[in-house]
């Protein structure tokens, strides 16, 4: 155990205090996590109810990381105690909550039914777009002007029109009140005044007598010091001062023109309506968006002045919450916090404690505002005081890494916070741990590609020559930069896991299936029928492809029509005739069945009949092509696409699988992806890259910390330059800048013993280097890496260097491949196995009601434990009834007897949820499934072994099944253990299977249980 005395040891004990509410400032690797679990517990000791407590992480994985953590901690204090409040934990993240706030208050929430959850809902925000412009036809509508408007602004480009709402539309919680009404022009114009006073204030601060007047006087029109009459010399010595005057000068006017509130009024007036557009398709679709059920959340707490049931029930339920990752906190959920501790008042026992890292907010695209981070730590909530506490022990990098990032990011992040930009200064760091030998951090400079590719193989090497069995990351900004570094890896030799790197859509396999997808569906698509003759189980030549496709402007034929041209067929090489008849052959029956059955069958069968599957290289690609395939099957609507592009788009949603043949030592991934993880060593290649920009946007807004809007739409063509969309342009690029340095720092805490920093310079015709392109990485650090890279000089081949060539292998099928037939269907015949399952049926009443009863109740218990318990009460159970008598009646169960065997299922949950050790068994158990299907040969025999709920605890494995018998009087235990004789050759099966395991029977009608170690 380490004697090192941890440098913010009073820090993490103060956080610790049951009774005060805190803020964490937690830099990388300082251990939060550990923290926050510990507090976690201490709370538990404090409450009545498990329940109480309330944690609020991100993610899923998140969430998942700390509900174990917590129970291993519980175990460890309090033993087999812990088992019974396991499952009681409330660790959620925030989208958990939102939705089981909404479930719990569906009407105030304005849902009614609860809603399917889409984590990607543009489609369902471009059709609400849609369906708003298409007002514009209805000329007595009154927001039919404000299309016209808008129309006449864009150049009548409609497409645009479409897309720019949408996006509003996707991040409305920005500009839309709770109250669902969009904001005034006075709203507007206050937030310009209050954007000139922030403006003038932080100039003032600098020196009290800035204003406008004096900036005219002292710069010129491009912002420097004047010289003629000089500058005063006091003002021009004063740092930053001439960039605060600077944008005195840029400073909007407070009111709008008339030219632009006349734009400007038709947003405003037409975005309400387009966000009650956006519910109506939720409503028909069932799908909602995660802002909606943030903002339904939010409605079914009510308000402070009107607090509805659930804010009431829930102020006496959570006494303490605490929430993970605060830096990334958005503006709604910063109003969710808000309502649930409306009612706390200083000294009454209830907590808030927040960790995060401002350092380390980098998701300002998921509307995270860092700005919020520095609020709470500097007023708190409205109802909550927060002590500010800052950790600063390093337990995840040797001491020279730490050391260099104090030094580095002291001067690479701002001096001071900004909350309008999300300007956050260093902290520095201790390291707990000492310095390891050699160089912690490197710096390595190129002009070419190809030798900052080749270096990063060398590192590669030498990091597994210094660190064996260490991993090692390269860390990109983005996917372009490994354009070079992939091949080269590639080239020696070296396996790597992708995470998250490659497109789904841009897998050739993937490619492949969507050409065949895309022909199957529509017979006249010519490039997807081009592209499925090129494709490897086709493999068409050029030459081939030319005289079948060209038709002298005659492309009404189809393709399709094409290959039954005998004259046509005869023009292609013997190859080709070859290939086309088989692709034919294949091709016919799943035409003549389209629009029938399911495309995904279709399109599954096709490719297998092909021989789609002997054309990939690897394990991953027929991994990728599933996943296709099962997002095929889940767009498809009646056997068809109702939106190909949007399908196609939905690919490139996501990622294909990383190689899965490779291990965990040498892995490729975003900086994003990398936060929260360690790496024995960490190379960043690239940092001279820049972000691209797209075009510029048609409507610039930005939500401010104090909830108010800034909102400019772009210049029609001809105009001067709108100072409103200029300043916010300005303030776009300056967090942008700020979330820049804060992306480095993410990078470089992710090392724990070698870092390594590479970037390719231009040089200038004399041979000196230039200054990186603004927005880069390497322009970010350029105040402590220029001294390095003014050294860098072009090698003595360069310009003759060439990169080798790539060489593209066509793969295809032999023209003469036979794919051999499938078996004939074997005729189904009742084995012993079955005869065996079905005498173990349980008869506890009536016959077939019994054995329906106990399939209900099994899939419901599943369901509870999926859910892992939670949001599982007895009122909920209660409400079931109705639900599972429908359910028996489907499964055969006379209408007569569905009331009274429901009122049975109903009485097994509830005892499985109010009993102990039921809720031991559902609640979240270390690697716990259920409904476990195996297939073993035992006694000679093939058969099939379902396995209720399996688990580990302690390191021993739990079998258990679930028994719906009953019994009526006296005589319970006796009964229970003529079960266990009854029962226990067919667990001792199960166990003979999987090994060593502790097995165990549950009675949900009689809370009865039987336990039982089998060696195996």
């Amino acid at each position: 155990m380490s004697t090192v005395p941890v440098a913010d040891a009073e820090a993490r004990r103060r956080a610790l205090d049951p009774s005060h509410s805190f803020i964490v400032q937690a830099p990388a690797g300082s251990g939060k996590t550990e923290l926050l679990v510990q507090r976690f517990v201490a709370l538990l000791r404090t409450v009545q109810a498990p329940e109480e407590v309330l944690a609020i992480t991100f993610t899923r994985k998140a969430a998942a990381e700390m509900r174990l953590r917590v129970q291993a901690e519980l175990r460890k204090t309090q033993g087999m105690e812990a088992a019974g409040i396991a499952c009681r934990l409330k660790i959620q993240t925030i989208d958990a909550l939102c939705a089981s706030l909404t479930r719990q208050m569906p009407v105030l929430a304005g849902f009614g039914a609860q809603p399917d959850i889409v984590e990607d809902a543009r489609e369902l925000h471009r059709e609400a777009a849609r369906r708003t412009l298409a007002l514009l036809e209805e000329a007595h509508h009154p927001v039919a002007a404000h299309v016209a408007r808008l129309l006449t602004h864009l150049d009548c480009n409609a497409a645009s029109l479409v897309q720019l709402i949408a996006g509003m539309l996707g991040k409305r919680d920005q500009w839309m009140r709770k109250t669902g009404e969009a904001l005034s022009r006075a709203d507007l114009e206050a937030a310009l005044g209050s954007e000139r006073e922030r403006i003038l204030a932080r100039a003032c601060e600098l020196h009290p007598e800035a204003c406008e007047d004096l900036a005219i006087k002292v710069l010129t029109k491009k912002g420097d010091w004047r010289k003629r009459p000089p500058a005063p010399s006091d003002l021009v010595g004063i740092d930053g001062l001439r960039e605060a005057l600077q944008a005195l000068l840029a400073l909007p006017a407070p009111r709008y023109s008339d030219a632009q509130w006349e734009v400007l009024g038709a947003i405003v007036g037409l975005l309400p309506l387009a966000a009650a557009e956006l519910k109506v398709v939720f409503a028909e679709r069932g799908q909602v968006d995660f802002t909606e059920i943030a903002q339904g959340a939010v409605r079914a707490l009510g308000s402070p002045d009107n607090p509805t049931d659930l804010l009431l029930s829930l102020d006496s339920r959570i006494s303490h919450v605490l929430v993970d990752e605060f830096q990334d906190t958005s503006g709604s959920q910063w109003e969710l916090l808000e309502r649930l501790t409306a009612g706390w008042e200083q000294g009454d026992g209830r907590t808030l404690y927040a960790v995060g890292d401002p350092m380390q907010s980098i998701y300002r695209f998921r509307e995270a505002e860092v700005g919020l981070f520095l609020r709470a730590r500097r007023e708190g909530l409205p109802n909550v005081r927060l002590e500010p506490l800052r950790l600063s022990t390093n337990f995840r990098s040797q001491a020279g890494i730490v050391e260099w990032v104090n030094r580095a990011f002291a001067q690479i992040l701002p001096a001071s916070e900004d909350e309008a930009i999300g300007a956050v200064p260093y902290s520095p760091s201790n390291p707990h741990s000492g310095p390891m030998k050699g160089e912690a951090v490197t710096w390595h400079g190129f002009t070419e590609r190809l030798d900052e590719a080749r270096r990063v193989v060398n590192l590669v090497h030498e990091a597994r020559r210094e660190l064996p069995g260490e991993t090692c990351a390269i860390l990109v900004r983005s996917r372009s930069v490994l354009t070079e570094i992939v091949p080269a890896l590639k080239e020696a030799g070296l396996r790597f896991r992708a995470v998250e790197i490659e497109r789904l859509g841009e897998r050739q396999v993937v490619q492949d299936l969507l050409a065949l997808t895309r022909a199957l569906s529509h017979p006249a698509d010519r490039i997807a029928w081009l592209a499925l003759m090129r494709a490897p189980w086709c493999g068409l030549p050029l030459a081939d492809l030319a005289a079948l496709a060209e038709t002298e402007g005659r492309v009404e034929t189809t393709l399709w029509e094409l290959m039954h041209d005998d004259a046509r067929l005869g023009g292609l090489s013997v190859s080709g005739q070859q290939r086309l008849l088989r692709l034919r052959g294949v091709l016919a029956p799943a035409l003549s069945d389209r629009l029938r059955g399911s495309l995904r069958d279709r399109v599954e069968g096709t490719w297998l009949a092909l021989g789609g599957p002997a054309c990939v290289e690897t394990q991953t690609d027929l991994e990728d092509a599933a996943i296709f395939l099962d997002k095929l099957e889940s767009a498809e609507e009646a056997g068809a696409l109702a939106d190909l592009e949007a399908f196609q788009e939905s690919l490139n949603e996501l990622y294909a699988l990383p190689d899965v043949e490779a291990d965990d030592s040498l892995q490729l991934m975003t900086i994003h992806k990398a936060k929260g993880l360690q790496f024995g060593t960490v190379i960043l290649p690239g940092l001279d890259r820049a972000q691209g920009r797209g075009d510029p946007p048609l409507l610039l807004w930005k939500a401010r910390v104090d909830n108010t809007l800034l909102l400019a739409p772009v210049k029609e063509a001809g105009e001067k330059n709108e100072l409103v969309y200029d300043h916010l342009k300005a303030l776009e690029r300056e967090a942008e800048d700020a979330e820049t340095g804060r992306l480095l720092y993410v990078a470089a805490t992710r090392a724990m013993h070698r870092l390594h920093l590479l970037a390719c310079v231009k040089l200038d015709e004399a041979g000196d280097v230039k200054p990186p392109s603004k927005g880069s990485l390497l322009a970010k650090a350029w105040v402590i890496a220029a001294p390095v890279f003014e050294h860098v000089r072009a090698p003595a081949t360069a310009g003759l260097a060439v990169a080798p060539p790539v060489v593209h292998t066509l793969r295809r099928l032999s023209p003469g491949l036979f794919l051999s037939a499938p078996p004939l269907a074997v005729a189904w015949v009742g084995s012993e196995e079955q005869e065996a399952a079905a005498s173990e049926i349980e008869f506890s009443w009536a016959g077939e009601t019994a054995r329906h009863v106990g399939s209900v109740v099994h899939r419901w218990l599943q369901r509870m434990t999926e859910d892992g318990l939670r949001d599982w009460s007895a009122k909920r159970v209660t409400a079931l009834i109705g639900h599972l008598a429908r359910d028996l009646q489907r499964r055969g169960v006379p209408a007569a007897e569905s009331a009274s065997a429901a009122e049975r299922a109903s009485a097994a949950l509830l005892n499985s949820l109010e009993d102990e050790r039921g809720r031991w068994l559902l609640g979240p158990r270390e690697r716990a499934m259920s409904e476990v299907r195996l297939r073993a040969v035992q006694d000679g025999r093939l058969a099939t072994l379902v396995i209720d709920r399996m688990f580990f605890e302690n390191g021993t494995r739990w079998i258990v099944d679930y028994k719906t018998s009953s019994h009526e009087g006296a005589g319970v235990e006796a009964f229970l253990e003529r079960e266990r004789d009854r029962y226990s050759p067919q667990l001792a099966r199960y166990a003979a299977v999987l090994g060593r395991a502790r097995l165990g029977l549950y009675f949900p009608m009689l809370r009865g249980w039987r336990e039982w170690e089998h060696e195996g």
